[in-house]
C-alpha cells in the first residue's frame, strides 16, 4: 500500500519507519528543511521538503494515488486542513489525523475526517484501566458515524452497582450492548442487574462521553 505521511516529527518519523519495515511505500511531507534533511538521512529519499497543507505539494507527493494520507503534525488545525485538502483535491480514499486536543475529535469527525487518533485519550484509557477503582476506556470510533464504543468496569461503591441498566440514566442515544461477567460475554437488557466487576460495553455518541462516564461513576 502507498501512504503519504504529513509531518516528520518523532511521530511521523517512527510511523513512516514502521510502515516501510512492513513493506509499504511511503512519502513524507515536511515543511522544515532541517528536519526534512534529518529524516532523509535516517529513512532515505522518501522525504519531500514541502508544506503538507498546500494542494500542489500533496499532488506532487502522489496523494491522488495514495491508499491513505496520515496527518501527524503537532498542530490540530493544520492536520484538519491537510486531511480536507487530500479529500477534496486528491480524492484520497482514507484520511487519518492525529488530534492533540481530544476535544477537537468531534470537529474532525463532523468535517469528514475518516479516523482520528488522540494519544491523550489512549493514555487516559490505559491509566484508568489500571486504577483499582475500575476503568473507563473509549475503545474505538464506529467508522462513518459520530459514535464510539466504550468499555467501563463497575467498581465497588459506584452508583450502578446492584442497580438495573434501566436505572443508569444513560444520555440519549447511548445504550448497553453487552456485559462481560467473570470472563463471559452476556446479553443485557433494561432489567439486567449490574454487579461489581462487570465490564459494560456501551455504544454512545462521542459528544456524550462525559455523560456516560458520569452515569457509570457518579
Amino acid at each position: 500500500m502507498y501512504f503519504v505521511v504529513a509531518g516528520a516529527g518523532e511521530v511521523g518519523l517512527h510511523l513512516s519507519q514502521a510502515l516501510l519495515e512492513a513493506g509499504h511505500e511511503v512519502t513524507i511531507l515536511e515543511a522544515d528543511r532541517r528536519r526534512a534533511n534529518y529524516v532523509q538521512e535516517r529513512l532515505g529519499s522518501i522525504v519531500m521538503n514541502a508544506a503538507a497543507d498546500e494542494g500542489r505539494a500533496q499532488m506532487e507527493a502522489g496523494c491522488n494515488r495514495a491508499d491513505a494520507l496520515i496527518a501527524v503534525t503537532g498542530d490540530d488545525a493544520k492536520n484538519l486542513v491537510i486531511c480536507q485538502l487530500a479529500k477534496l483535491n486528491c480524492h484520497t480514499p482514507r484520511v487519518i489525523a492525529r488530534v492533540n486536543n481530544p476535544k477537537n475529535e468531534i470537529v474532525f469527525k463532523t468535517l469528514g475526517i475518516d479516523e482520528t487518533i488522540s494519544s491523550t485519550r489512549v493514555l487516559m484509557g490505559v491509566i484508568e484501566q489500571e486504577l483499582p477503582t475500575g476503568g473507563f476506556m473509549p475503545l474505538m470510533p464506529l467508522a462513518g458515524t459520530p459514535n464510539e464504543l466504550i468499555e467501563a468496569e463497575i467498581a465497588p461503591g459506584s452508583p450502578p452497582a446492584g442497580k438495573t441498566i434501566a436505572a443508569l440514566r444513560l444520555p440519549t442515544g447511548a445504550l448497553v450492548g453487552g456485559i462481560v461477567r467473570k470472563g463471559k460475554l452476556m446479553a443485557a437488557d433494561d432489567e439486567t442487574t449490574l454487579e461489581v466487576g462487570d465490564r459494560v460495553i456501551v455504544l454512545s455518541p462521542e459528544v456524550s462521553e462525559s455523560e456516560v462516564r458520569k452515569a457509570l461513576f457518579g
